[in-house]
């Protein structure tokens, strides 16, 4: 990847229960099979991996999605087998530094990436490099409060943005507000019928799009960056949403040049993390060759 383009990708589910020595065999298997068939030498290894994670050592933390898998080790696992350097960062900061260089967020040099699915997330981009909390820590964006009398989100506090505006909230909404149709219906399928014309789905893609918005509202008041990029699943359906995340933004952002604040859709959309975590092994090992 030299000018931020995927030239083969493959994907494969991750099989949790299986461990993560049977996933490092298997990324090996795909590796090595495309070094095999494309005849390109492997430079380096570059990793997005859903958090939280300890970009520096490379180690697993307490990833809920990846019970049992507390303590391992990507990086060192992936470099040992295949003798070259790999970094890895959290999957929504790769994601992040992907768009940074290559997509929605060229040049800008204060740039955040947040991603609407079945959570949210995000990553940060300052000047070029992927902003770290205290001990190199991924910022929680999902995670701050809207409303403390919220719904219980999976972080265990209540009223979090990622419990009050996610893809499964808008689900649990559709529910609420009408329980005989919406029983078994995704995100997508309500954004489908919003779009139809379906009253009740609209209020609730409506109600949804508010609350994300004022996410976003919290955002540009935080940060103030000069682009916001959105992405994920729910943001197939920026059509119903751009138009009242931008008035809640309006109604929200009392203290600061909102206006400044550009909000786009994601350039760079399933390869993103690809894309990024490419551009996560460059920006580690090779620093003069990172194009922002």
């Amino acid at each position: 990847m030299h000018e931020g383009i995927v030239a083969r990708r493959e994907e494969l589910p991750v099989l949790v229960e299986l461990g993560f020595e049977c996933a490092m065999q298997r990324v090996e298997s795909v590796l090595r099979r495309q070094i095999s068939e494309t005849g390109s030498n492997l430079e380096g290894i570059g990793i997005g991996c859903t958090g939280p994670v300890d970009p520096i050592s490379g180690q697993l933390l307490d990833v809920n999605t990846l019970p049992g898998w507390s303590g391992s080790n990507p990086v060192l696992s992936l470099s040992s087998r295949f003798g070259v350097t790999a970094a890895m960062e959290n999957d929504a900061d790769a994601a992040a530094l992907g768009e940074a260089c290559w997509g929605a967020g060229k040049d800008t040099d204060r740039f955040l990436c947040i991603t609407l699915g079945t959570g949210i997330g995000g990553g940060i981009i300052l000047n070029g490099e992927i902003y770290r909390g205290a001990g190199g820590s991924h910022p929680e964006l999902g995670h701050h409060i809207l409303d403390p009398s919220g719904p219980l989100c999976t972080c265990g506090a209540y009223g979090c943005w990622e419990a009050m505006a996610s893809g499964p909230a808008l689900e649990a909404l559709a529910r609420q507000v009408a329980p005989q149709r919406a029983d078994a219906l995704s995100a997508a399928d309500i954004c489908s019928l919003a779009r139809e014309g379906t009253p009740w789905a609209g209020e609730v893609v409506g109600r949804i799009a508010t609350l994300f918005g004022r996410g976003l509202a919290n955002m540009i008041t935080a940060f103030m960056p000069d682009r916001i990029a959105l992405g994920g699943s729910v943001m197939k359906s920026a059509d119903l949403l751009l138009k009242p995340i931008h008035e809640a933004i309006n109604m929200n952002c009392r203290l600061v040049p909102f206006e400044k604040c550009e909000i786009v859709c994601v350039q760079l959309r399933a390869d993103a993390g690809l894309i990024g975590a490419a551009q996560v092994w460059r920006q580690r090992f090779r620093p003069r060759e990172v194009l922002v």
